[in-house]
């Protein structure tokens, strides 16, 4: 009996969540920044190559906290998607920031206003009023207007701001869990259009920008809660950059029901915030977690150069296996 209760206790959930012998196998050393997301992971060199126990308790951990930091590393390009493939495969997007680099389509590069700096007849700062111009608007999940979106993203830090620039996540699993049981059954059952370009306030006359919308349209319709395809969570799957209408209620319905669940998913005790620093990586779970890019230092003139890697991603399902359905734009596997 003795015996049998040392091995359950060596078995049992840690802090981390995770069975300790994971961790322990992979000589990793792990810390969660808050309480519902996020954890830092030490003593593992990404450049370095990762072994299958560190890449199995890896694993775990991002499934488990849907965000996971590293810091102090030294990948290039080819370790950056050397290190994502380990977990997945990398999506090559046919259209990329001047920014990226020429040799690594699996890579795109955000260098502050470099995106969209001057393209459609307005600056980036006029860009960024007219398409976030609410608290809300700013959280997402990339790619979500997609019916493939990623399953993942890994995003590392070359340059960064002395400070000002983080970046904040939100736990959409935690999140649901935290909804009242009756409203949990009431959007179990629904379904909302997300659309590339939801609440962009169009420029007086001409705007370039809608005319680019139009052309590279993308809109799919996707279960309001969808059942996380590893873990089994139900994962409130809402965000404010993409989504567009509940399907079957009325527009103001839509427009009340789609605000409580933004507010819910968003709640601080849901979300973690990241310092970043020149080295640092950030490894998060795109089907269960939304994330809030910095709005805090584009007036302090400090550049902020970053590279991503997306992993691809399954068409998501609903509580009743009803899978997503692509509107235009999107097929499942096509970039």
């Amino acid at each position: 009996m003795t015996t049998d209760r040392a091995a359950a206790n060596r078995t049992a959930p840690g802090p981390t969540g995770i069975d300790p012998a994971v961790i322990e196998a992979a000589g990793i050393r792990v810390r969660p920044a808050a309480g519902h997301i996020g954890a830092e992971i030490h003593g593992v060199d990404l450049a370095g190559g990762l072994d299958a126990a560190q890449v199995a308790a890896v694993r775990a951990l991002m499934l488990r906290w849907k965000v996971v930091f590293f810091r102090d590393q030294g990948l290039d390009h080819a370790g950056h998607v050397a290190f994502a493939r380990l977990f997945g495969e990398p999506v090559v997007l046919p259209r990329r920031g001047k920014a990226s680099p020429a040799d690594f389509p699996e890579v795109e590069t955000t260098a502050d206003r470099l995106e969209l700096g001057g393209r459609f007849g307005m600056e980036h700062d006029e860009w960024l009023r007219r398409r976030r111009h609410t608290l809300l608007r700013g959280w997402h999940c990339d790619h979500g207007a997609r019916v493939d979106p990623p399953a993942a993203t890994i995003l590392r830090a070359e340059t960064v701001p002395p400070y000002g620039g983080d970046t904040t996540w939100s736990n959409l699993a935690a999140a649901y869990a935290g909804l009242s049981a009756p409203m949990r059954a009431f959007v179990d059952g629904l379904r909302a259009e997300h659309r590339l370009g939801v609440g962009y306030q169009p420029r007086p006359g001409d705007d370039a920008y809608v005319r680019h919308l139009l052309d590279h349209q993308t809109a799919t319709v996707h279960p309001l809660v969808r059942v996380h395809p590893e873990t089994g969570e139900r994962v409130l799957f809402v965000n404010g950059y993409y989504v567009e209408q509940i399907a079957g209620l009325s527009r103001p319905e839509s427009a009340a029901v789609l605000e409580l669940l933004l507010e819910q998913a968003t709640r601080p005790e849901y979300t973690v915030r990241f310092r970043w620093e020149p080295g640092s990586v950030a490894f998060w779970d795109n089907r269960a977690a939304i994330h809030l890019a910095p709005s805090d230092n584009a007036h302090l003139g400090h550049p902020r150069i970053m590279h991503r890697v997306m992993l691809a991603g399954d068409v998501p399902a609903g509580v009743d296996g009803t899978h997503s359905e692509a509107i235009v734009g999107s097929e499942p596997g096509r970039w």
